[in-house]
């Protein structure tokens, strides 16, 4: 018995929002969570635990359910492709260890900009004028979230003001460099998703394990965790959340489309903005509910109507 078209899309939009909205409260409970004196800044291993669960939910969704054929996609755009999206990922995730959860959500939601900079200077794409509207607007907002008061201002960790900001420009720049090559990848060799997902976590995985190895960080985490075991456990279920949250984009992307998933998606994040705030008692100044409001204003606009091309 098949799932009506409305309640499919329900589902979809249902799980997406629930496994992302776990997936965000996890990563800060695990990022900025109580360990006595010490702090978990194990940034690598988490996108190596994360890296790790996403490749196997690939590679069994990919022989047991997708049947996309053979991939024709060269390596060398699977490690391009890889090394961006793993310091994307690491800098975002490292970046909470200085900045709330709320920050880094506003942060990377400002993947247009990346895009729109990149598609200009490399691609020589043209956009129409209401695109550098709705991306001002996103722009405009994130500067007044992340803008910090000289006088009354606490952060954290006082030595670290502006480290956290300067990593999710880092992560939000190679979003963008991930985004250039998977458009070519697209174009030239009609990558899938399955293809991609599975490839670009197999290189992620390669690439890290040898990180972990040289830097001794994967050594630290396995001490971290000995002495930490509760933590064991909320990185696999963050892990499992990251896995089956890119299951259900994948399903609406492919049952209804890619705008559909992007406001679902868009709409999530304010949410999960909102939870974050209430959970953990992170306070926004109204100048930062102001760069919120607008951020993801900006957002859901270019996400309803950024994306249309001229008529000629």
């Amino acid at each position: 018995m098949e799932l009506g078209h409305k309640a499919k899309f329900a589902l979809c939009a249902g799980g997406i929002f629930f496994c992302y909205f776990y997936y965000g409260i996890l990563q800060e409970r695990i990022t900025r969570g109580n360990y006595g004196d010490e702090r978990f800044t194990f940034s690598m291993a988490l996108v190596f635990s994360q890296c790790v669960v996403n490749y196997l939910y690939a590679l069994i969704v990919s022989r047991g359910v997708l049947n996309q054929g053979e991939d024709t996609t060269k390596t060398s755009y699977y490690v391009l492709c890889s090394l961006s999206y793993l310091v994307a990922m690491v800098a975002s995730n490292k970046a909470l260890v200085w900045v709330n959860y709320p920050t880094q959500v506003v942060g990377k939601s400002c993947k247009p900009i990346p895009v729109m900079i990149l598609g200009v200077l490399i691609g020589r794409k043209s956009y129409p004028l209401r695109k550098y509207l709705f991306v001002l607007m996103i722009v405009v907002g994130v500067a007044f979230f992340m803008y910090k008061d000289k006088a009354g201002a606490k952060a954290d960790v006082s030595s670290g003001l502006g480290l956290g900001e300067m990593l999710l420009l880092v992560s939000l720049a190679c979003d963008g460099i991930t985004g250039a090559i998977q458009e070519r990848m697209k174009a030239e060799h009609s990558t899938k998703s399955g293809h991609m997902m599975k490839a670009m976590n197999l290189w992620s995985m390669l690439f890290l394990g040898a990180a972990l190895v040289f830097t001794g960080e994967g050594f630290e985490f396995v001490g971290f965790v000995s002495r930490h075991p509760a933590v064991l456990w909320q990185i696999l279920t963050f892990c499992v959340a990251s896995a089956f949250g890119q299951f259900f984009i994948f399903m609406c992307v492919s049952e209804f489309g890619p705008l559909p998933c992007s406001i679902v998606t868009t709409t999530r994040k304010f949410f999960t903005v909102l939870a974050s705030v209430i959970y953990f008692g992170n306070q926004l100044l109204s100048r930062q509910w102001l760069g919120v409001l607008l951020v993801f204003t900006g957002l859901f606009l270019d996400a309803a109507f950024g994306k249309k091309k001229k008529v000629e």
